[in-house]
């Protein structure tokens, strides 16, 4: 019992301290694993606003782009934008050459811009016996045009010229202007199948790749005869690296070496491009504007009164009909309401008005679970049993009941996730994600949270004497 209160007082901090936060409008940074993090409520699109950026394929008109194609861009741009650490952007195809990227929460243009910009075609272009510097703007065979209105940039702090399974040195060359000669393109980023970073046995990073079975036979083919010369990672027509070529890689797998100096995290930023780089319909950025939220702060307020309104009838209701059991049944639901709150900050999960609504339904379902146990726990009173063991028998007896429900919910739950996942309505994925974790902190406070709360004041009550403290 004392270490389960010690627990219990434990959640109560965490979920007064994300209380706190919010109403004090404090922003709390936290590191955890080397990891940095801002510990702050996060709004989606609908409540907030952002950016809204249009994307089109850079490809002739008369051109048809293949709808699979498009498909699979816009989950590539989906994940980059994802992994940059932008809360729940909607990614959605617009016409048939077209891609709108709204990012909720960004008000800065130019920063919008740098985080969609680096999504055109991935190339691996053979650059002959000499290096091209990180950065150049190069032409290759695709000859695909160059896009101006979002060109990507090389890596902020200069990182060491990496190389193919060796660690040769890269000497400097002047930067290539757009009229030199077109290098040879060797295959696109569609042939990547997977990049990871890594360190070597001598503790240095490194990037491992895979690739595909065509890009298998490729990669073979042209390091077999190209031993010792260079070959260039190119994104939109930009150098990111230019490795050599220390031996032939004939098995789909590879190793790009950093040079000395580098960092885990400049291979980690290395492998990010390279995943999700690699598009297989390259793009433009055609228009950018800034978007006011669909509903904003007056839906906020309207759903926190719902919300508050809700609660206390719920309350009053526990109160009145199962008298003390029911106060402390609305004690541990407000914890409970305060602990998924925080574990939303912790998370993050982006509050999008369906994902408040979720919410919401969630409370209810935690109180739906308290009436089967308060009710089996009339049940056993009346039958003559003491408090303690009534109390026992009556969660014992719930379970099965209160469990079965609970699973139910959370399939469905993982059903709408993975329709939202899998045809981009992130308005039904973070019902369904708030839902599910409001369920399943609802199984804790309820079987858990209640439990403790009965055993440790209503121990030493007699339940006979008293028999209206519990609506009997």
């Amino acid at each position: 019992m004392r270490n389960r209160n010690l627990w219990l007082a434990l959640i109560g901090l965490l979920a007064v301290l994300a209380l706190w936060v919010d109403f004090t409008e404090t922003r709390i940074e936290i590191g955890f694993l080397g990891l940095q993090r801002e510990i702050r409520t996060v709004l989606g699109l609908d409540l907030q606003g952002g950016i809204q950026i249009l994307l089109e394929a850079d490809a002739p008109p008369n051109q048809p782009v293949d709808r699979g194609n498009l498909e699979d861009t816009r989950r590539i741009i989906e994940n980059r934008v994802n992994a940059l650490g932008v809360s729940e952007p909607v990614v959605q195809i617009a016409g048939t050459r077209r891609i709108v990227v709204e990012l909720p929460g960004v008000t800065n243009l130019e920063q919008a811009v740098n985080t969609i910009k680096q999504t055109g075609l991935l190339e691996f272009v053979d650059a002959g016996a000499t290096p091209i510097p990180e950065g150049t703007t190069i032409r290759t065979s695709l000859d695909l045009p160059i896009t101006g209105t979002a060109p990507v940039t090389a890596t902020p702090s200069p990182v060491p010229t990496p190389s193919l399974t060796g660690t040769a040195e890269v000497t400097g060359t002047a930067p290539l202007s757009p009229t030199e000669p077109i290098y040879r393109t060797i295959m696109t980023g569609r042939n990547l199948r997977s990049a990871r970073p890594q360190l070597d046995q001598f503790r240095q990073p490194e990037v491992a790749f895979t690739l595909d079975a065509e890009g298998t036979r490729l990669f073979a083919e042209y390091t077999s005869r190209n031993v010792g010369r260079y070959l260039c990672i190119v994104l939109d027509k930009k150098v990111i690296s230019c490795p050599v070529i220390q031996e032939p890689i004939t098995q789909g797998q590879g190793v790009i070496r950093m040079g000395s100096g580098s960092t885990l995290a400049d291979a980690e930023a290395l492998a990010v491009t390279l995943r999700y780089g690699a598009l297989p319909v390259p793009l433009k950025i055609v228009d950018t504007r800034n978007i006011g939220p669909t509903l904003g702060q007056e839906s906020i307020r309207r759903s926190l009164i719902a919300g508050i309104i809700g609660f206390s009838t719920v309350a009053l209701f526990m109160i009145l009909y199962y008298r003390v059991p029911g106060v402390l049944a609305v004690l541990a639901l407000s914890l409970y309401t305060a602990l998924v709150f925080a574990i939303f900050k912790l998370l993050p999960v982006t509050l999008t008005l369906p994902g408040i609504a979720g919410f919401v339904l969630s409370i209810g379902m935690a109180v739906d679970a308290n009436i089967l146990i308060f009710e089996r726990l009339k049940e056993e009173l009346r039958a003559g049993r003491d408090l303690s063991m009534a109390i026992d028998y009556g969660f014992e007896r719930a379970w099965p009941s209160i469990r079965d429900s609970n699973i139910s919910t959370l399939i469905t739950c993982a059903i709408l996730y993975i329709f939202g996942l899998n045809f981009g309505a992130s308005m039904v994925r973070g019902f369904a994600l708030t839902l599910a974790i409001g369920v399943a902190a609802s199984l804790f406070t309820g079987i858990w949270v209640t439990r403790t709360f009965l055993h440790a004041l209503l121990d030493r009550i007699s339940a006979r004497v008293h028999q209206g403290w519990f609506g009997i």
